[in-house]
């Protein structure tokens, strides 16, 4: 099986071919600011990114007609389960719509949808952000207006999930995991057989802090912050999401950096700790969802790289189950692995309705 995969952001465009699981192909596509500023919202630039993709892809000897699939990155289409998904009329017509907003992610589906059909084979999406698997226990707040919502890294949380199963032999529907995604945002979410019935809004400020996201904030001490600080709600969002966490405290957003100078600055260091400590809090956390029936805890993204911040996390929560790194996002792999077990028949493609 040959697959194109595509995984549309903000300034850029990323492409891989994959034969089974082997790597032909993959590339960084930049997209200038000046390119993209005339563009009035994000399904505008359409037209513009698949060029660039195709054109590349011929560049590298490839023609459509080489591809059995077309494989898009999941958008802000409305709250599913976790999955992939066989692009239909209806999921186009949500991804055109931003029903959930606007965002380079709708892209993905857009434009595997009009190249497979040029050549009459299937195009999917694979766990999107908006994956919603959550218990209804596990959506309660302390506030009826204010529920919790499932917003996580589904895609490269449920690929890790899936690749810890085949490398030990068992189905993901058998297993209860909890699955930690460390990177700008850091999600936890706990797997029961097959369905994340709890995790942290990583976008919104639920859990540990990250490089660039504060995380969860006292709340009587935010809400007076926002009163006496004269922000605007962007601004406030912007300093939770983007200017938060290790950005508000050492002006880094690179883990790596900050661990250099965390070598000689005891403060630095401290902030480190407390990363891995509040990441650690939120994973013991996440396995009273099973009565700590849990059969592996998972760390991924680009932090698993950090062999110091996964030692320490290994060192407190392997009194729960036994630790394995997948260090990176790998979200090109995850998007063609999804499409590989619809096309070889181990699952069946979800429709979007």
């Amino acid at each position: 099986m040959k697959l194109l995969i595509i995984n549309p952001g903000s300034t850029s465009t990323k492409i891989g071919i994959y034969e089974d699981e082997k790597v032909l192909l993959e590339e960084v596509l930049r997209h200038k600011a000046e390119e993209l500023k005339d563009f009035g919202q994000i399904t505008d630039q359409y037209d513009f990114r698949k060029g660039i993709i195709l054109s590349v892809i011929a560049d590298k000897g490839y023609t459509i007609e080489d591809f059995d699939g077309i494989v898009g990155c999941g958008g802000l289409v409305k709250p599913i389960v976790g999955g992939t998904y066989a692009v239909n009329d209806r999921l186009i017509e949500d991804l055109h719509m931003g029903i959930l907003g606007q965002h380079a992610s709708n892209l993905g589906g857009l434009i595997a949808h009009e190249i497979a059909k040029e050549i009459d084979k299937p195009a999917f999406i694979v766990d999107p952000v908006v994956v919603d698997e959550m218990k209804d226990i596990s959506r309660i707040s302390g506030h009826p207006d204010i529920p919790r919502r499932s917003i996580f890294h589904a895609l490269n949380q449920k690929a890790t999930a899936h690749k810890y199963c085949k490398e030990i032999g068992r189905k993901y529907e058998e297993l209860n995991l909890i699955v930690t995604h460390m990177g700008g945002g850091i999600s936890v979410g706990i797997h029961e057989k097959g369905r994340v019935i709890d995790t942290n809004n990583a976008l919104d400020g639920e859990g540990p802090f990250t490089p660039e996201r504060t995380g969860g904030l006292p709340a009587g001490a935010l809400a007076a912050f926002c009163f006496e600080s004269g922000l605007t709600l962007p601004e406030v969002k912007s300093m939770i999401v983007g200017k938060g966490g290790m950005v508000a405290f050492t002006g880094l957003n690179d883990l790596r950096e900050i661990e250099e100078k965390g070598k000689s600055d005891p403060g630095i260091q401290l902030l480190i700790d407390a990363l891995a400590y509040q990441v650690s809090k939120e994973i013991a956390a996440m396995s009273v969802a099973v009565n700590g029936q849990v059969d592996a805890i998972l760390l991924t993204g680009g932090i698993a790289y950090s062999e110091y911040v996964t030692g320490e996390i290994i060192k407190r929560v392997s009194f729960i189950s036994e630790v394995k790194v997948f260090p990176g996002e790998n979200e090109l792999e995850a998007l063609a692995m999804g499409a590989l077990r619809v096309l070889r028949g181990e699952e069946e493609a979800k429709i979007y309705s």
